[in-house]
């Protein structure tokens, strides 16, 4: 198989790593109390001054979400009906001359943080799934609730709003509906998975403006999503965000309550891992926002799926092409095409089957052809691993992009800016410290061709 590209090289890595987002700060004050934050996601950041003793609350629904610094200790304390438990890490417990103490939630999961050495370090982390006995459970997609929500801060006050992010991942240049990059002026958008404190649930849709130039990147927007068949307000991710005319398409995986068994003993997603898809008419390249979706059914007749994920929409000479992934069981999983005169009337083009860890499904056009990329993880065949294939329109193999291959499973969006060509991607760096495990990645790297 020859080269599809010219050559790209890496020019740039940048990794913004913000608990609370510059965009969404909500309170900043000098003064202590119980101040009112409501929020329309539950994802959200409380910071303070570390200093002998430091404590933070958020009180949501009838429970008390808390950290506390003491003596060099950090912990949770939850409390409910009365009843205070206090939740320690064995391990990561102790702080090492910490300057700032934070609270944040992300999705079901709440995690105490120190700002030590200029960095966030995780301390302690609950997930509060663990609390589904009768009388103790918190919903914490109940938008009602978190309409209410109130950050308890200490007598020298502190800084609260919404969550950003620990690291960046599958990363999707923002386009027109031909595939084309969205531009503000000089600058074009990317949007991205903003990592959080674990494994998918903790994660989110956030947009980015990078400047193809300088390559400085800005965060400017955060997006969540309502299901079509369950309440509340989940973090999905690994979206792509269309302008079609004078609306917006937003075509998104659903991650944001994702558990495989070996997350937790015997349970899976109540809902499936499946795409779904969001219009809307207002600026989503700004701001936060909650978007309601419909399921986008994707053909997978003549093989194995149990779950789809990672869409990419472009639109040529009238028809959609829909790319996407397609898991046989988790994780073995091949990227898929398929194409309709309406989002809503697709059919299978064709499916790289043959594949067991590829993902990262990538519609783009190349000299007037359009051809698929994707990413072929090193978890792949041995022939297969960590590269970038490239496949027609009925997923055959037609060559390889000639390009580093990061860690992770990174993807290659690629898009032609100014005479030449940019493409966007990821690696697996993790942050936040030894306590989070997997899911805090990556690096957000850039490629240019020569």
């Amino acid at each position: 198989m020859g080269r599809v590209l010219p050559r790209l090289e890496i020019v740039r890595r940048l990794r913004p790593v913000d608990l609370l987002a510059p965009h969404a700060v909500r309170v900043d004050t000098r003064t202590g109390g119980m101040v009112p934050m409501p929020a329309v996601a539950p994802y959200v950041t409380a910071t303070t001054a570390a200093r002998d003793r430091s404590s933070l609350a958020l009180h949501l629904a009838d429970h008390r979400l808390g950290a506390l610094l003491k003596d060099g200790t950090v912990s949770l304390t939850i409390t409910h009906g009365g009843a205070t438990r206090e939740l320690r890490s064995r391990r990561f417990q102790r702080a090492t001359d910490p300057t700032e103490l934070a609270l944040t939630l992300t999705g079901a999961h709440v995690t105490a943080w120190t700002r030590e050495t200029d960095h966030w370090v995780a301390r302690a982390r609950h997930d509060l799934r663990e609390d589904d006995s009768p009388g103790r459970h918190l919903d914490v997609r109940d938008e009602a609730a978190l309409a209410d929500l109130r950050v308890e801060l200490p007598t020298w006050g502190g800084t609260a709003g919404g969550f950003g992010q620990l690291g960046l991942r599958d990363v999707r240049f923002v386009t027109e509906e031909d595939g084309r990059p969205l531009r503000d002026g000089e600058a074009v958008w990317l949007t991205a998975t903003s990592a959080g404190p674990g494994f998918f649930d903790t994660a989110h849709t956030s947009v980015w403006r990078l400047d193809p130039t300088s390559l400085d990147l800005t965060h400017s927007a955060d997006l969540y999503f309502r299901r079509p068949d369950r309440p509340g307000v989940f973090g999905d991710h690994a979206t792509h965000l269309v302008r079609s005319g004078d609306r917006w398409l937003v075509a998104t995986s659903t991650w944001g309550d994702f558990e495989t068994p070996t997350t937790r003993a015997g349970r899976r997603t109540p809902t499936g891992l499946r795409v779904t898809l969001a219009e809307a008419d207002t600026d989503l390249l700004r701001g936060t926002h909650v978007l309601d979706t419909r399921d986008l059914p994707l053909p997978t007749e003549g093989f194995s799926s149990i779950a789809t994920w990672d869409p990419h929409l472009v639109r040529r000479d009238g028809e959609w092409l829909v790319g996407f992934v397609s898991a046989r069981r988790y994780f073995d999983f091949h990227p898929a095409l398929a194409g309709g005169p309406t989002l809503g009337d697709l059919r299978l083009l064709g499916a790289a089957t043959g594949r067991t860890a590829t993902e990262g499904t990538t519609i783009v056009e190349v000299d007037g052809r359009t051809v698929v990329l994707a990413s072929d993880g090193r978890d792949s065949q041995r022939a297969q691993r960590a590269r970038f294939p490239v496949f027609d329109l009925e997923m055959g193999d037609v060559g390889l992009l000639d390009a580093p291959y990061p860690t992770n499973l990174p993807w290659p969006s690629l898009a032609e800016v100014d005479g030449g060509w940019l493409m966007a991607t990821f690696n697996g760096t993790p942050a936040g410290g030894k306590l989070l495990g997997y899911g805090t990645h990556g690096d957000l790297v850039l490629m240019r061709s020569g």
